[in-house]
């Protein structure tokens, strides 16, 4: 399997979709409507191998320096062969360039984001996203994500 990644596309959005439906099912991913994916293209990366889209992951600028990595995933078949990491290297280089130093994201697979140089940090040190997602999140009083960060040089 050779992967690469790419800027998402108008042709990504049912593929783009359907992934992160798969996630909000299992109540680990919020949902995108088909709507808010086309309107934020711009900010998804995917991944694919013989043509099949296999993973994406986004960026959300929140604050003046700060941005975050959201709607994260890969196909279950491509999991632990090095995608995510994949996708995670391109939205760190979409951060760059857009002069954004720190970047964080909530999570349930710590590991995978620590192994990326993510660090743990308190979810209260991020007062943009609490205001501007969490306060519309079902879970917002039981919060069981965790926080990371990487501050890129």
């Amino acid at each position: 399997m050779t992967a690469v990644c790419r800027r998402a596309t108008e042709q990504d959005v049912e593929q783009l979709y359907e992934l992160i439906l798969g996630y909000s099912l299992q109540g680990i991913m919020l949902p995108r409507s088909r709507d808010m994916l086309r309107d934020q293209l711009h900010d998804f990366v995917v991944a694919e191998a013989d043509g099949e889209l296999i993973g994406c992951g986004s960026l959300t600028q929140l604050g003046q320096e700060l941005v975050e990595i959201r709607s994260l995933g890969i196909l279950p078949t491509y999991k632990g062969r090095g995608v995510g990491t994949m996708i995670v290297d391109e939205l760190l280089e979409m951060a760059k360039t857009r002069s954004l130093p720190r970047v964080m994201a909530l999570t349930y697979e710590v590991r995978f984001f620590e192994k990326n140089g993510f660090e743990v940090v308190e979810k209260d040190i991020f007062p943009e996203k609490v205001w501007t997602d969490c306060v519309h999140c079902k879970k917002r009083h039981a919060c069981d994500e965790i926080a990371v960060l990487k501050i890129l040089e």
